[in-house]
């Protein structure tokens, strides 16, 4: 399958494709516990994640949660 050229986090990376955003914090070994995840501007909740499909061209922002005090 081709690979996935998409924006993350405003710099430009390639993907296995085909991908859903479950895939891609996978691949990027994210938890998808601990970060939100927008996709083209949506906030993709994450029971959704695993169904969301990824595509040439998206734009996806991943904000990290960070713990301490």
């Amino acid at each position: 399958m081709p690979d996935l050229d998409i924006v993350i986090n405003g710099e430009p990376r390639r993907i296995p494709g085909p991908a859903t955003l479950g895939d891609l914090l996978r691949h990027l070994d994210l938890d998808p516990r601990a970060v939100v995840v927008e996709h083209n501007r949506r906030i993709v909740r994450r029971p959704l994640l695993a169904e969301t499909p990824v595509a040439a061209g998206d734009a996806v922002e991943l904000v990290h949660f960070v713990g301490g005090g």
